[in-house]
């Protein structure tokens, strides 16, 4: 497929994201709208890897941790009565960022096996801290007292919520883009293939790896935030190392180093997890062999697919 015709085809499906409002409306299935609205917050959160992973090849198995953090960003305030979105959303992205540079200032002087279990530890801390605080739920959560409230957009309304996270995915994107394919996107890309060459060239991979974790600790930090408002309860398995793993699914499954392949990814994933548990209970049994065919047989993932080996996007 050529880059007009994977372009259109790409339009196309963000077309059909934006009409579903409209069919839930006329089909009177608002379902559709919770489901579509889970897809592109996980959406979110898998992009948000993806800047790491596929872009820079930090393999983090708690990126889940910035998820939760952001849930409980707006959870927490609310929960004191602030409920102002643009505060919880704030805080949501500051502390998961913050965090991350943490994280990252410390499982960054490792690589490898030593990284991933570095970042899988933190995650697993904070879990346990979520599931010992009794003030906030501890391991049976809490539920939000109130929305994001930002003035006049009310986010109670299911189709301007629905709209605030399409939009949200797209600027991502759009973000995305003109990240990467800046001079900052260029060396974290090159540092993956070579860094001591990065390195002997005068760049400082190490702020720059840094910076690529903090930012993908943010917007994960913010999908969090944007998941707390649609479940409106929330509960320290956010931050369980199995939802990172969900969530590192979405981007193997949709394509590594791409933009839009982990939203291909988080959309196949939870279509066939919802299609596939309405039939069976077992439904992870058929749902690891399908993922088994597409790594082995889909090369850069479904993105791979649709783009015929290009994997530019």
């Amino acid at each position: 497929m050529d880059s007009r015709a994977r372009r259109a085809t790409l339009a196309a499906g963000f077309l059909g994201l934006a009409l579903v409002p409209v069919v839930a409306l006329v089909a009177n299935q608002p379902f559709y709208l919770d489901l579509f609205r889970r897809i592109m917050i996980f959406a979110i959160a898998a992009v948000s890897l993806d800047l790491i992973l596929g872009f820079g090849g930090m393999v983090s198995f708690g990126h889940a941790a910035y998820l939760g953090l952001g849930a409980y960003a707006v959870a927490i305030p609310a929960f004191y009565g602030i409920d102002s979105g643009l505060v919880q959303w704030t805080l949501a992205m500051a502390l998961s960022g913050a965090v991350a540079l943490v994280i990252g200032a410390v499982s960054l002087r490792t690589s490898g096996v030593s990284f991933i279990m570095i970042t899988l530890a933190f995650a697993q801390m904070l879990y346990y801290l979520g599931i010992s605080i009794t003030a906030w739920g501890a391991d049976d959560g809490m539920r939000l007292a109130r929305r994001s409230q930002f003035g006049l957009l009310d986010l109670t309304n299911p189709y301007a919520f629905y709209y605030v996270v399409l939009g949200v995915l797209v600027a991502l994107l759009w973000l995305g883009h003109q990240l990467i394919h800046a001079r900052f996107g260029t060396v974290v890309r090159a540092a993956r293939s070579n860094e001591a060459r990065m390195q002997a060239i005068g760049f400082s991979t190490f702020r720059y790896k840094l910076a690529a974790f903090v930012i993908a600790g943010a917007v994960c930090g913010l999908a969090g935030a944007l998941l707390a408002n649609q479940t409106e309860y929330l509960t320290p398995s956010y931050m369980h190392w199995t939802r990172s793993g969900d969530i590192m699914v979405m981007v193997i499954l949709g394509g590594m180093g791409t933009l839009f392949g982990p939203v291909l990814g988080a959309i196949a994933l939870l279509l066939l997890e919802d299609l596939l548990s309405a039939w069976t209970v077992h439904w992870q049994v058929v749902l690891g062999p399908l993922l088994v065919l597409v790594v082995l047989y889909g090369r850069g993932g479904l993105y791979g697919l649709l783009a015929g080996g290009d994997r530019r996007g």
